[in-house]
């Protein structure tokens, strides 16, 4: 019986890793921000070239909306995590030590992504500002609903979930922001512990 002769394959192998390429795309959008990160910036640092970035990843919006998708999930896990600790004081100390622990590698920017592109220039797309500033409402909403939680346990008398919740997103922009400035593991160590010490309750 003769063999049945096996065509061509469909469409070229892709020559790439598409996970590596989009870690790469985040390096790039996270140090120069959306308006900063051109096509030519991206394609390099990701060693592909623009057809192949349109073909696996979209274009430039759909680009760093999966570089967002990978920034929550590799990122910002430790917010998450921290939000399962018994008391808000606990929440709080997850929290700011895996931010500073975060803000202090050499990997990728220093800044806080999403705190970056919230406040990035007048130029910046205003669709992909809103993108980032509803993904950051939903971690701040999960928050409040646990620092609410510790108010009606009587975890802090005398202060409101509200005013804790806003004080702990200042601290973490404002490590951000002077990280970003250059600021060394040392100072920002020394702002988390000294916010730890004046932390109302238990």
């Amino acid at each position: 019986m003769l063999a049945t002769p096996v065509g061509p394959s469909r469409g070229r192998p892709r020559q790439f890793d598409p996970d590596a390429a989009l870690l790469a795309a985040l390096h790039v959008f996270w140090t120069r921000g959306y308006d900063g990160a051109s096509l030519s910036d991206l394609t390099e640092a990701m060693g592909i070239t623009r057809p192949s970035l349109y073909a696996c990843f979209g274009n430039k919006e759909s680009l760093f909306r999966k570089a967002l998708d990978l920034y929550e999930r590799d990122k910002l896990a430790f917010m998450t995590q921290a939000l399962l600790a018994p008391t808000a004081r606990g929440v709080a100390a997850a929290m700011l030590r895996d931010a500073l622990a975060m803000l202090t590698t050499s990997e990728g920017g220093r800044a806080c992504f999403g705190v970056m592109h919230a406040v990035a220039s007048s130029t910046y797309d205003e669709s992909m500002r809103q993108e980032v500033i509803t993904r950051r409402a939903a971690y701040e909403q999960a928050l409040l609903a646990r620092f609410e939680r510790a108010e009606a346990e009587g975890d802090f008398p005398g202060y409101t979930a509200q005013a804790l919740c806003a004080y702990c997103l200042c601290l973490l922009s404002g490590m951000s922001v002077q990280a970003g400035s250059g600021a060394d593991f040392a100072r920002l160590h020394t702002i988390v512990e000294t916010a730890l010490a004046l932390w109302p309750g238990r």
